[in-house]
């Protein structure tokens, strides 16, 4: 665990929405010393001189925090890393980094996702990239989560997050560093349920938007919400995850955030579906990833792996990647055998 008198030194991996929120949040109340660190030189440099972002339109990046122009600027020294790269490049960002972390620099995600190929979550890549290195160390690692639109953060918005982590004191010192009068950190244990709430949350709302896009109506939106709820639960069950966790700020209050904003990525991406846009064609054109796309891939494996049951998942990696039309696949599911209702 990080200690010490002083201010804190956070260093935040990625310039997208999440990393400049999350900027704004440490400078608004902990007193930390943030400093952000981007993998694209000239994006860096772009935020450094105008302190605003396109990524984020009305935001000014507070005075009080550094854009590193390299690598050891922005890692030498860190107590705490904020890691908001999106899952798929986390693993190149880090292999890259590592080196440079300090023996006992906690390291926080906030993204959310599952590794293609590996099956691995956030906290389990940077877990792998820091252990690898040759001097012995020991990082506590953590997860922030919840239902957290960035352009509402950036308005200072009321919301809620989830700080997880194995090291309850790391999910304390991650409570007071983030709170702030329009957003309340609660603490959880349940790493592997926060993370796996936040990943799979990303597939169900391309879903949402799917219904959105067909017109298909609430009905319909509010049944796949609880169906694919269900979904998650047995997922979460299968890798022993407490099932109360899917039922808080992470599971549900996540998932009907993502399912219901205009703004989210994944429910966009799923809107643009319905409506009949080309999965490549919508890629290319939008400036944001969209996380639940390569997730669903991870998703229908891990639930292969472990005999978990997961229609609504199914359907959405049909459409996105087997060609399968979004009317044809909710009428499969509605064609589905009829049984009870069932809960994890």
């Amino acid at each position: 665990m990080p200690t010490g008198s002083g201010s804190p030194r956070v260093t935040i991996l990625g310039i997208g929405q999440m990393g400049l929120v999350c900027a704004g949040i440490l400078a608004a109340g902990s007193g930390a010393s943030v400093v952000m660190w981007g993998h694209d030189p000239d994006e860096r440099g772009r935020l450094s001189q105008t302190r605003k972002s396109a990524k984020l339109p009305g935001f000014a990046l507070p005075d009080q925090v550094r854009v590193a122009l390299s690598d050891d600027e922005a890692i030498g020294g860190a107590q705490y890393i904020v890691s908001a790269i999106p899952v798929q490049f986390m693993r190149s960002v880090w292999g890259r980094l590592a080196p440079l972390v300090a023996p006992r620099c906690a390291a926080i995600s906030v993204a959310k996702g599952i590794e293609n190929g590996t099956l691995m979550r956030p906290t389990e890549i940077m877990a792998e990239s820091l252990s690898e290195q040759s001097a012995p160390r020991h990082h506590a690692l953590a997860v922030l989560a919840g239902p957290t639109i960035a352009s509402e953060l950036a308005r200072c918005l009321p919301a809620t997050m989830l700080a997880a982590s194995d090291d309850a004191a790391l999910a304390r010192d991650l409570q007071r560093l983030f709170t702030t009068q329009w957003l309340r950190i609660y603490t959880h244990a349940d790493v592997v349920g926060v993370e796996l709430a936040g990943a799979v949350k990303n597939v169900i709302a391309i879903a949402a938007g799917i219904i959105d896009g067909l017109g298909a109506g609430y009905n319909a939106k509010s049944a796949l919400l609880s169906r694919g709820l269900a979904e998650i639960v047995r997922l979460g069950g299968a890798m022993g995850a407490g099932q109360e966790t899917f039922f808080g700020i992470a599971g549900v209050g996540d998932l009907a955030t993502s399912c219901f904003s205009p703004e989210g990525r994944n429910r966009s991406c799923g809107e643009a579906l319905g409506k009949g846009e080309r999965l490549d064609v919508y890629l290319k054109r939008t400036p944001f990833v969209v996380e639940g796309v390569a997730t669903t891939r991870s998703v229908v494996e891990m639930a292969e792996r472990l005999g978990v049951d997961m229609p609504i998942v199914e359907a959405v990696n049909d459409v996105l990647f087997e060609g399968v039309d979004p009317i044809d696949a909710i009428g499969k599911l509605m064609s589905r055998e009829p049984k009870g209702e069932r809960i994890g």
